[in-house]
């Protein structure tokens, strides 16, 4: 159940290339004055998950992927971290809208086969969407970027002015090829997520999946531990994009609000990846923001409400209105 005070989610599906794509639209109470209005005069925010098999909530898909992440005691925790946001985000009267990844949830596709460039052509196309929403102000959008997201969200605003706010959590700088080796390493030694078969197979094959990537080859057959024996095909171009594609390059090319959000005990993108992108940030011209999580891993699962709702509260307090280019201006005063 939504709390009090926010509206029902509105089920929304959306073309994206050749696929469909399905998400939800969280609106502010339909009681508030910018709901009732009719006007494009609510501020809105586009959430997008991080690595891996992902829901609309931001957690590990075991919707679609019940023999990747399990079920019962073995299934991600719920609420995801998206969830929580978008909740803490409708409770200050901003919208949000986040959806279900290539091959996740209720979207078409196949997850393994997608790469980085198409992710990121998503996440545009679920721009372009919502745009079209009369009740959403366009001078005034943010994304929130997880891991992966983070560098996705980057992507898209360096190319899309009329984003004005980030808040990237969990960012990683390095190469994706750096994280692999490093996460792995950081997972061996905490467990955390190894009970989820995917992620085992992956720590345990991270040298193999870096080998074969470099030296060009098209995939990689990924044995699951467990019963099922399951075998996942892995499209090895999106793992090169990723090596190929460090967010502290991104981050040279971007100028607009940005606040970074990491917990300490992250054990998929370590702290001090954070503190470089801050300074890179810093240096390119921005003046971003770096909260530390004590206690909080990579899903800030163990943060408490009142914590995300003060990252929601940041991130709604910097969408200040953007001048935008000629089209989306044309759209906004339409209505």
């Amino acid at each position: 159940m939504y709390p009090r005070g926010v509206s029902q989610p509105e089920p929304i599906r959306f073309r994206a290339g050749n696929l469909t794509l399905s998400g939800e639209l969280l609106l502010p109470d339909q009681g508030s004055s910018s709901s009732r209005s009719g006007r494009r005069d609510t501020p809105w925010v586009l959430l997008l998950p991080s690595w891996l098999p992902r829901d609309r909530e931001g957690a590990f898909d075991d919707g679609a992927h019940p023999t990747w992440f399990g079920q019962g005691p073995l299934a991600p925790q719920r609420p995801g971290l998206l969830r929580r946001l978008a909740e803490a985000l409708a409770a200050l009267g901003v919208a949000s809208f986040r959806y279900d990844p290539r091959g996740c949830g209720e979207s078409h596709g196949d997850w393994a086969a997608s790469d980085l460039f198409t992710r990121i052509d998503d996440a545009r196309d679920a721009l372009g969407a919502m745009r079209s929403r009369g009740e959403l102000d366009l001078a005034r959008t943010g994304i929130i970027g997880h891991g992966e997201g983070a560098a996705i969200a980057l992507s898209v605003a360096i190319a899309d002015p009329a984003v004005g706010a980030l808040t990237l959590i969990g960012a990683p700088a390095r190469s994706l090829r750096h994280h692999l080796r490093r996460g792995a390493a950081n997972r061996s030694r905490s467990g955390t997520d190894r009970q989820h078969p995917l992620v085992e197979a992956l720590d345990r094959w991270t040298e193999e999946l870096i080998e074969r990537t470099e030296r060009r080859e098209p995939e990689l057959l990924l044995r699951l531990p467990g019963v099922a024996r399951e075998r996942v095909t892995l499209n090895l171009a999106a793992w090169e994009q990723g090596f190929h594609t460090p967010a502290i390059a991104l981050a040279t090319m971007l100028h607009r609000s940005v606040s970074l959000v990491h917990g300490r005990a992250d054990a998929w993108t370590h702290p001090d990846d954070a503190e470089l992108l801050q300074a890179v940030l810093e240096a390119a011209g921005n003046q971003p923001d770096l909260q530390v999580i004590t206690g909080a891993g990579h899903e800030l699962a163990e943060a408490p409400d009142q914590v995300i709702a003060q990252v929601a509260e940041d991130l709604a307090g910097r969408l200040v209105a953007r001048p935008l280019p000629a089209v989306l201006l044309a759209i906004q005063e339409m209505g």
